[in-house]
């Protein structure tokens, strides 16, 4: 399992951004964190499109240093909406892009 600074991994998330905006019709995107349970970590995207918020993230682990290392390669949506269930299990960020 190889650990890199959380900032890298987020410069590495935001070099996109605006191809996203411009390839999927992306209102606004933005860096996504939250921080779990058992030092899980998770990092993704924060997406406005047609009127709806999507959170749009993969988990990580946390080292004692604060470092984070990839736990898996599938990537989990959620929204805002209340009666929504999360969807997770993408491959890659054109799937997760292209559904919403």
């Amino acid at each position: 399992m190889q650990y890199l600074p959380r900032e890298e991994i987020i410069n590495e998330l935001q070099e996109p951004f605006q191809s996203y905006i411009e390839k999927y019709g992306i209102d606004d995107i933005g860096i996504f964190e939250e921080e779990g349970q058992d030092n899980y970590y998770y990092l993704g995207y924060n997406v406005q499109k047609g009127g709806k918020t999507y959170h749009i993230h993969t988990p990580f682990k946390k080292n004692d240093h604060g470092e984070l290392a990839a736990l898996s390669n599938k990537w989990t949506i959620e929204t805002d909406e209340p009666n929504s269930d999360d969807r997770s299990g993408y491959r890659d960020l054109e799937s997760v892009f292209r559904e919403i």
